[in-house]
Order: C-alpha cells, then structure tokens, then sequence
C-alpha cells in the first residue's frame, strides 16, 4: 500500500512524470513505480462454488489449448501503427517479490492519457501480450500489461495449466496484483480513466477487475473469458462491459454466455455481447488453432470504439486525447 509519506512523494512528482516537454519519462515512472506495493482491502475469500467453476475453466482451457503454440505470431513482429515507448517497471509488490508488467504509452504523449490494465492469456506475460499492449497504445492509451504468474511465462499447455491453476487456488494474491496495477495507473501515471482488457484467462479477470473496482473501473472487455450469472455478483458493477465470444467455443460455452448477458440485461447494466458465429475459442490468437482473422478484426475494431467511448477525456466518442 503507499503510505501517507509516499503520497507527498507521488503528488510532488507527478509534474516530473511528463519531462521537461511532457514526454513520460522512465526515469520518473521507475521511481514512482519502487513506491508502490500491495495495496487495496481484502476481499472475500471465494467460496467453493467458485473454485470449483475455476477449476473446471482450467480443464476447460486444457482443452481448448492443447494444440495451440507459444512461438510468437507475426502480429508480435508487426510494428504499432505509431511510435510507441515501453519499459518493464515494478508496479506492485506480493509477498516480498516486486511484479513487473510491461508498460506502455505513445512516445508524443505530452499529458496523462486513459489508460488500459491489459490482463494475459493462460501461456502469460508473453511477446504476443506485449505486441497487443503496443498496438492498443498506439491508438492512444496508456497500457500495463500486468503479470498475474510472477514472471512465469508457460512454453507448453501442460505449464499453463499448473499456472493458472496456482492462481485459481489462491486468488487473493491475482486480487492484489490487480488492485496494485490500478493504483499504478491511476496514481502514478495519472490516468483519468481506466479501462481493462484480457483474453481467456485474462478475459475472466477483466471481469474481476470489474468487480474489484465496481465504481471506478470506466470499461471492461472480455474476450472468451470465464463469466457469472450470479446477479449479487454482478450488481455491484457499475463499468460498462464490451463481451467478444466464439459461438463454437468448447471453453466457455454459449449457454454461459447468454446467461451472462441475460443477468446483465436484468440488472440494467451497460453492456454489449457479440458472440461470432462458427468460430471457437481463442480466436483471436494466431498462434492458435482457431485463429480467425475477420472475427479478430472486428472484435479488435470493437474493442477500439468501446474504449473510444467510455475512455475518452476530451468531450467527443473517438480517440483519447493528449496528443502532440
């Protein structure tokens, strides 16, 4: 958590943050980024219901990723459509070990931008993860790319799957990574709105961070990622919620999907579901077997225009402003 004196410090420093012409610098960030540790309150531990559903997503993805490589896609060899500027910096601290996530922001920013907690797949904090947090910055965000297995990236699905199966039982460690990216973010780089996005077992978690922070979270997209009908678990959410799914996928089946939305629609909660009709699970990955280009582009043209329209500072539904 930071403590009152680390406040004085964070205010006192937010001008330095931006440089001599506004342009972030590093320097700055990794000083502000050392003060930062665990911070939030805890939550509920989960009950039993809800790991065993975890459990089973992890089967699931088992499943669905057994095929799958972990060699990077040519989109992590595309260069973003603008220059962009990334370090890997500590933004939280679990237990007495620093995390590092991959941040990243255009390099004409020249004033605190809406930023985006972009959340991993199963394999984890991998180049295709850092490719997409480069490409989401060049639209005009402030990105971290959290890292939920500790600097663990999995190399075959039988890896993967003991991963995120350590998360599943013991969750409140991912909850404080998260609520400590977010105060990142929010304190730190002085983002004044706050997206999160996560594919898979990121996608799940997009949703956590949705319920982590029910209030103050602006948007949340979850792509095929695990979700809940439970209406005392969704009432509390506040943040508009953008769902991108496969209608073939084996993972995280339609029927849930449908309920999610439904729950939503009873609640009155601002959000969009797409589900794409005849692709599985993972379609937006190219490494995986279920690759599907157009599905892709269109729940990433999507994704864009959400966040265009929650994220936005300057008054209008297109890109974010703080821009040279």
């Amino acid at each position: 958590m930071l403590f009152p004196y680390d406040r004085i410090i964070l205010q006192d420093m937010q001008m330095a943050i931006h440089g001599p012409r506004g342009a972030l610098t590093t320097a700055a960030l990794l000083f502000l980024a050392l003060l930062l540790g665990a911070c939030g309150t805890p939550d509920d531990a989960p009950d039993d219901a809800d790991k065993a559903a975890a459990r089973d997503n992890v089967d699931a993805m088992s499943r669905e990723h057994a095929n799958d490589s972990t060699a990077p896609s040519p989109a992590a060899r595309t260069a973003p459509a603008r220059p962009v500027i990334s370090e890997s910096l500590p933004y939280a601290e679990i237990g007495d070990e620093l995390v590092y996530g991959y941040f990243v922001a255009p390099a004409d920013m020249f004033e605190p931008l809406p930023a985006v907690i972009m959340i991993h797949e199963w394999w984890g904090l991998n180049d295709n993860i850092r490719a997409m947090a480069d490409r989401l910055a060049a639209e005009g965000y402030i990105v971290l790319a959290v890292d939920l297995y500790g600097g663990k990236v999995a190399t075959n699905a039988a890896e993967a799957r003991q991963f995120m199966l350590e998360v599943v039982e013991d969750p409140e460690l991912a909850n404080d990574n998260i609520k400590s990216a977010y105060e990142f973010v929010s304190m730190t780089a002085g983002a004044p709105k706050i997206g999160s996005v996560g594919w898979c077992f990121g996608g799940g978690w997009s949703l956590n961070t949705a319920q982590l922070f029910p209030d103050e979270l602006d948007a949340a997209v979850i792509y095929y990622g695990q979700v809940t009908d439970d209406e005392d678990k969704l009432r509390p959410v506040n943040s508009p919620i953008l769902g991108l799914f496969g209608g073939e996928d084996k993972g995280i089946k339609v029927s849930s999907v449908e309920a999610f939305g439904a729950a939503l629609s009873r609640l009155r909660k601002d959000h969009e579901i797409h589900v794409y009709p005849g692709v599985g699970h993972a379609f937006a990955n190219p490494t995986g077997d279920n690759y599907n280009e157009a599905a892709a582009s269109d729940a990433w043209r999507r994704t864009l225009e959400f966040f265009g329209r929650h994220l936005s500072v300057d008054g209008d539904s297109g890109s974010p402003s703080g821009r040279q």
